[in-house]
């Protein structure tokens, strides 16, 4: 089945959006806010419901949700505008990325696979979506979302991750479901 009819419902889903090659580029704060910037944006301006998130350093997880049932469109548009904003900021901001070269290099060499990219390709295509149909489901995927810190090394306790719903102070305001 295409990744355009498997998060084509109403449901919530739990989606994960990885950087191409698995590379850590939100180890930055300045790239986290411009994540955090977007979906807010998305929340405030295209109907998107936002569970729960995590923002680790390669990747992205969320229990996400449009009402309207379009959220690949909305996660489409989300992944095409934070590349270009975070690509934008590699570029310009040269001096405080030691790894702008790389970086750069890297989402190069992945755009030369896909025809769909012209220059760089920062996301990798698929978002894994899952239908969270069961509130077993949504349990168990709220729990591995809040604890993917921890089961990383990053922090000691999920609530301690800065950009993450398991931290009350979270940038990003979230529902409960």
């Amino acid at each position: 089945m295409s990744e355009l009819r498997k998060s084509n419902t109403d449901l919530p889903y739990f989606i994960t959006l990885t950087v191409v090659d698995w590379i850590d580029i939100f180890t930055r704060q300045a790239y986290c806010d411009k994540i955090v910037e977007s979906l807010s944006f998305c929340v405030k301006n295209k109907g998107l419901i936002v569970f729960e998130y995590v923002i680790m350093p390669s990747h992205i997880h969320m229990i996400a949700q449009s009402l309207d049932g379009n959220l690949n469109f909305i996660l489409r548009d989300f992944k095409s505008f934070t590349a270009k904003k975070i690509i934008k900021e590699i570029e310009e901001n040269y001096q405080y990325e030691g790894r702008s070269k790389w970086l750069l290099h890297m989402f190069e060499f992945n755009a030369k696979y896909y025809r769909q990219n012209s220059k760089y390709m920062f996301w990798q295509k698929t978002n894994y979506p899952i239908e969270l149909n069961s509130a077993h489901i949504q349990y168990q995927k709220t729990e591995y979302i809040r604890n993917n810190p921890v089961e990383a090394g990053l922090v000691t306790d999920g609530e301690f991750w800065q950009y993450s719903s398991a931290n009350p102070t979270s940038p990003l305001r979230t529902s409960r479901m």
